[in-house]
């Protein structure tokens, strides 16, 4: 998904700086946060993590995240940043913040790494004296815990005041005294002028206002002293501001006056938004205590006077026209567009459904209609789109839809000149560009590059730079070059460095280096170790950063290239509160000031303070430890503060490029500083240190002040020029000897609003290193200085046409080299010379594709449907397109994908329809089919099963869908707890339960867009007995066969039975077969806590009773009509046919040993006789049983048929036939040997006897 620097959120103007303060109220003590105490706005997660860690600022940061971070974007006409929330997804989430990429460093230098402003840096208050939190662990390679805050806070400065002064700072002397600063041997002119410095310092308090934890800060600057605060008490856990105060100052923040917009009333503000293009326009959003209404109120002087407006919607974004100043556009959390023409006085509804975070106003010099907005809407589908429209009418009717297709969520991005959207099918992303408003085309990555997310970096001078995590990247990415276009793009630099952040944010360790155009700093990993890398030609050639040959107290660093360089941290690794930015400066080019360390890598915790002021070429150490930084006077004096846990009163300034510190004093009282501010711009002396004394204590904030330490501004004199040069000592960069002025080191003056640092510059002859690769070919060595050979990739053929080559015109085949945009150079070398130029061929279609808009390919009958033809390569003019609906309709068409025409249609009948496109010209063809499916929706679905069935029986589910559309339904069959279903296109399934039980069968039936669902019990016995039953002819008449109707029938029958027999009903079930005549089976079940010897008798007694009931005509009841129906067996000979658990052969295998029982009463007759001794044998036991041995040997497959019946005892020895006994007997090997004739007896009256026998 397209996620770019560009984010709006907040307060959205360059004048405006939002500082999160997470000041506890009411916290208990930090030991009391390590026994994880209820601490109300800090999480537990943040608490536990903070254990090991700086806990002080650690526990704070973690509330402070729960504030909304923003980030800042530089505007498309180079102006002042706007500002946009961190999209999130949406993945891309859509009113859900997205991923941020990149962003260039602020304008005082303080440069946030990627997905992170400086200026929306939220500020948490640092604890009390007297806590000294642990070290770090010094073995921990990433921590746990988010690291320190930033507290640069350029572009936007707040003072905060009330009450008058406190105190002022001493001079430069006292102060070093004081605080025994550190500073390095200075010529003795800059030691001189150290002597003249004084400096003004001016401490205020917020009264009142102790309890407020964010603060929102407007310096208006520009030449003016109007200063706004506004300070809230944010409830994280209720997600609105309870408390609000607003502070204005006219005196660059000498004296501060609390505004009372409503007298007599409480006002609360959410928010305050300012006017780009003229800052004394200020538009306040206000809540009521209920939230029931919101208003604004509009002030056109700087906040001296207020107008209240109410309206009649939620505001949760503002937007301002970034030339004309009285149109702002407002989104609510409705995810509603309105607009105002009149500074917020009157609003129009422009548009509903519209995305969060993506909407934009018209790009000066781009778009030709300055009252144009994009938006991203969802459409009545779901869908999203891209459309435009004026602000005047933006009627469905009105609107452009830009775009052809739907796009995927949060992907729209307008920047610049370019316009980024993405679309995803079939589980591949595409994404596409449009430049200059030109109509869309599919960027062209690598063939291979496969990417899983896309950031755009900058869209700088014509160009696009992005950042691709290509398919086997897991926490890196690789950056991309473009042409002007935004279509191609080249390879610059694998595996920078990334990190994923809350709510699916993303960190790209790209840094954009201020004041010199193609400097950029990048953190690349490579198996573990991340380094810092510089490139001074747009990324063509990148450089390991030179290690100073001494620290700062002048030792050896000992630090010697390829085994030892400088690294910089230039993201923070978990959150946007991290230290270890780096801080650079339009207005101050070459001057870059950031914390790392030396070493072979990248040390998490190691964040010593490096500076440079020729650009990256030599560093010099200057600090120990992390310190905040500002620039004033366009970096002719640095401020540094440590950052650390304590309070503090001592800040350092250089006024010499760093080369000498001094200290000063700018407070009596210990603070913990929350951060540094500054006019916007960074152009004038006057600064200001916001922090507060304690955690209960109210808001501070010191002026200091260097303009009495400079008396005069500087002259042509007071300038030296350095000229830019790379790491090899070229001048020649980006085509052309750049030289800048800097102050010298021995002049003491003001720079003043009009210095400009570029001084000459001048045209160099092209060389190798002013060209890259051309898309498809990839240099053989990336991070060698010295020009190396590009070669083209695999898959790439330089030779073959572009895909959009039309016949008859030209086309010139790619030399593998193109030249760096922006670079200016002229003669010299040309790697593009020489290129062939070839005549476009009619290129044969390729890529052919044929979908329905909205991307399903299930449509009900009647339903009207688009589909939209697609072709990837070959020619289009001179191409036919023959289509096939399927149902007839059949077309031929020209330029077909050119245009982009839909063709339209609808099915009326349901059926599966062969959809196909056809595509043919001379040189080839290529072919397109779908198959749609035309189906009505599932209207009722049943289960129809047995709900009693026998262990291991076969049972037939089946599932009755109401429309019948054969073929076209899948059904899903869940059985029991089983979560792999059964898929069939069949609605039965035919299948066995093993274990007795409650068996719960569910059923789906998915046909095209409808699914409906239908679930049964089925009750699995080892024993029962089924009797058929029929009822009288009358109830057909009224029998609507439906399941309701046959539970009811079946209910009835089985309660009436109950009551008449006195047989417990739950162990009675019928069963009402559907169809007709109706039938019906009664399932006799046997009761579970009954022993199983005894269930054949008492089973005997309820068949009885039961088949008693029914001959005798009692069971009946009353149907409509007047008709009585009677309830009666079916079959009254074959009622005990089907006994238990499946097996239906019972009867044969009691005919079968009927007869074995006869010829073993005739063999032993017999044998009785020829033998006396047996004779007697038998006699001396007659009087007791009669035994009989059966001369069939129980093999395994009798002893399987005994027991398949549900009522005769596994235990042979223990079966009784009426007044027989069954015993096995090992004196049947004599009795075999005997021939007898075949008993024939009556079997149907021996057959009677046995069965009640049985039961």
């Amino acid at each position: 998904m397209f996620h770019s620097v560009d984010h709006f959120c907040g307060p959205p103007l360059d004048a405006l700086q939002q500082i999160h303060v997470s000041s506890v109220l009411g916290t208990p003590h930090l030991d009391a946060v390590l026994q994880h105490s209820a601490w109300p706005t800090v999480e537990p997660t943040c608490v536990s993590r903070c254990a090991s860690q700086r806990l002080s600022r650690c526990a704070i940061r973690c509330t402070a995240q729960r504030a909304i971070p923003c980030m800042t974007r530089r505007t498309s006409d180079g102006g002042p940043p706007t500002t946009r929330r961190v999209p999130v997804p949406h993945r891309p989430a859509p009113s859900d913040p997205r991923r941020a990429a990149f962003r260039r460093g602020p304008a005082d230098g303080g440069a946030a790494p990627a997905g992170r402003a400086a200026p929306r840096t939220p500020l948490p208050r640092e604890p009390r004296s007297g806590y000294n939190p642990p070290p770090p662990p010094p073995s921990a390679a990433v921590s746990p815990c988010p690291p320190p805050p930033r507290l640069s806070l350029p572009r936007r400065r707040a003072t905060m005041a009330h009450g008058g002064p406190r105190g002022g700072g001493g001079a430069a002397a006292a102060a070093a005294a004081a605080g025994g600063g550190r500073s390095r041997r200075a010529s003795p002119a800059a030691a001189a002028g150290r002597e003249r410095v004084s400096l003004l310092s001016t401490s205020f308090v917020l009264k009142g206002d102790a309890s407020h934890n964010q603060a929102m800060v407007h310096w208006t600057g520009e030449n003016s002293s109007v200063i706004l605060i506004l300070t809230k008490y944010y409830h994280t856990d209720m997600g609105k501001v309870l408390e609000s105060s607003l502070w204005r100052s006219s005196d660059f923040g000498t004296l501060y006056t609390k505004l009372n917009l409503q007298p007599g009333i409480a006002t609360v503000i959410d928010n305050f938004y300012i006017c780009p293009t003229n800052k004394k326009k200020i538009i306040l959003v206000s809540s009521s205590h209920n939230d029931r209404d919101q208003s604004l109120f509009i002030s056109t002087d700087e906040g001296a006077t207020f107008q209240k407006q109410p309206i009649t919607f939620f505001v949760e974004t503002l937007l301002f026209h970034p030339k004309e100043e009285d149109k702002v556009l407002a989104y609510t959390k409705e995810g509603k567009v309105y607009v105002s023409i009149d500074l917020g006085k009157k609003w129009v509804l422009l548009q509903e459904r519209v995305s969060k975070d993506h909407i934009f106003w018209a790009v000066a010099g781009v778009d030709g209609d300055p009252d144009l907005v994009h938006m991203e809407i969802q459409d009545p589908s779901g869908g999203y789109r891209y459309i435009t429209c004026q602000i005047q009418n933006c009627s469905d009717k009105t609107m452009t839809v830009q775009f052809a297709g739907g796009t995927d969520r949060d992907s729209l991005t307008v920047q610049d000149d370019y316009i980024f959207l993405q679309t995803t099918s079939a589980n591949r992303t595409k994404y596409y560009v449009s430049y200059r408003r030109n109509g869309f085309v599919q960027m062209k990555l690598p063939k291979y590059a496969l990417p899983k997310d896309l950031q755009i970096i900058s869209t700088d001078e014509n160009q696009v730079f992005v950042a691709v995590q290509e398919w086997y990247q897991t926490d890196t990415y690789n950056l991309y070059q473009s042409d002007p276009q935004g279509i191609y793009y080249s390879i610059l630099l694998e595996n920078v460095r990334s990190t994923k952040q809350p709510e699916e944010n993303v960190l790209i360790d790209i840094l954009e280096v201020r004041g010199v155009k193609g400097v950029f700093l990048a953190n690349q990993k490579i198996d573990g170790k991340v380094a810092t890398l510089i490139t001074y030609n747009k990324g063509r050639d990148w450089d390991f950063l030179n290690p100073p040959d001494i620290d700062m107290n002048g030792k050896p660093t000992n630090c010697k290239p390829p085994d030892c360089y400088l690294h910089l941290h230039l993201r923070w690794a978990d959150n946007p509160y991290v230290s270890g930015t780096v801080h650079t400066k339009d207005t101050a080019p070459g001057l870059i000031m950031g914390a790392g360390n030396l070493g072979s890598q990248l040390v998490e915790y190691k964040e010593e303070m490096y500076i440079t002021s020729d650009c990256g070429k030599t560093w010099r150490q200057v600090f120990e430890e992390e310190h905040h930084i500002l620039y004033l006077d366009h970096g002719g004096v640095i401020v540094a503060i440590k950052d650390t846990s304590i309070p503090l009163k001592i800040l350092k300034f250089s006024i010499d490029e760093g080369q000498t510190w001094s200290t000063h004093n700018f407070t009596s009282t210990s603070v913990f500083v929350d951060g540094l501010l500054s006019e916007p711009g960074d152009e004038t002396l006057v600064m200001t240190v916001f922090g507060h004394i304690s955690y209960r204590s109210d808001w501070e904030l010191v002026k200091v002040d260097f303009r009495p330490s400079f008396s005069r501004e500087c002259t042509e004199d007071d300038y030296e020029s350095w000229e830019l040069t790379n790491l090899q000592g070229d001048r020649c960069i980006m085509g052309q000897q750049r030289s800048f002025r800097k102050r010298k080191i021995s002049s003491w003056c003001i720079k003043g609003r009009s210095f400009t640092s570029a001084l000459t510059s001048k045209v160099c002859e092209c060389a190798n290193s002013d060209f890259l690769c051309d898309y498809g070919f990839e240099r053989s060595a990336p991070l060698k200085s010295q020009s190396s050979k590009c070669f083209a990739d695999f898959w790439f053929n330089p030779e073959a046409p572009p895909e959009d080559c039309v016949l008859g015109q030209a086309y010139t085949s790619s030399s593998g080299y193109r030249k760096v945009v922006s670079n200016v150079c002229e003669g010299g070398v040309d790697l593009q010379q020489n290129l062939a130029q070839h005549l476009c061929p009619l290129i044969a279609p390729k890529g052919l594709q044929i979908s329905i808009r909205g991307e399903s390919l299930a449509v009900k009958p009647g339903e009207d449907i688009t589909f939209v033809v697609r072709q990837e390569q070959g020619d289009i003019l001179n191409t036919k397109y023959q289509v096939d609906l399927g149902d007839g309709f059949k077309a031929i068409y020209v330029n077909l994908t050119m245009t982009g025409e839909p063709i339209r249609h609808r099915y009326e009948n349901p059926g599966i329809y062969r959809v196909s496109v056809k595509a043919e010209n001379v040189a080839g063809h290529d072919e397109s089919v779908v198959f749609v499916q035309v189906n009505s929706p599932l209207q009722a679905l049943n289960l129809e099963v047995v709900p009693v069935i026998g262990r291991n029986q076969e049972v037939n589910l089946t599932a009755i869908i109401l429309p019948k559309n054969p073929n076209l339904t899948v059904f899903y069959w869940w059985i029991g707890n089983n979560l792999q279903p059964l898929l069939t296109l069949d609605s039965f399934l035919v299948t066995r339960f093993a274990v007795t039980g409650d068996v719960r069968v569910t059923v789906q039936a998915s046909c095209g867009n409808s699914m409906l669902q239908d679930s049964k019990v089925v009750h699995v016995f080892d024993h029962f007995h089924v009797l058929p039953l029929k009822f009288t002819k009358h109830l057909d008449m009224y029998n609507p066969d439906i399941p309701e109707w046959r539970e009811d029938i079946g209910r009835v029958v089985t309660r009436l039975l109950a009551k008449e027999t006195n047989i417990p009903e739950e162990t009675l079930m019928t069963v009402v077969k559907p169809g007709l005549p109706t039938t019906a089976d009664l399932h006799v079940l046997l009761p579970a806590n009954q022993p199983k010897r005894k269930r054949s008798v008492n089973s005997d007694k309820r068949i009885a009773a039961i088949k008693q009931a029914l001959n005798a005509h009692n069971i009946s009841f009353f149907l409509r009509g007047g008709y009585w129906v009677l309830v009666t067996l079916a079959d009254s000979d074959s009622d005990s046919q089907r006994i238990g658990g499946g097996s239906g052969y019972w009867a044969i295998v009691v005919l079968f040993v009927i007869c074995l029982v006869a010829v073993g009463a005739f063999i032993l007759y017999k044998f009785k006789r020829k033998l006396p001794g047996r004779n007697v044998y038998a006699q001396m036991h007659n009087e007791k049983e009669q035994e009989m041995t059966s001369p069939v040997n129980h093999s395994e497959d009798t002893q399987n048929i005994i027991q398949g019946e549900e009522f005769i005892d596994d235990d042979l020895d223990s079966q009784t036939l009426g007044n027989a006994r069954v015993t096995p007997s090992g004196r049947s090997g004599n009795l075999n040997s005997y021939r007898v004739p075949l008993l024939l007896m009556p079997v149907s009256v021996q057959s009677q006897a046995i069965t009640q026998a049985w039961f």
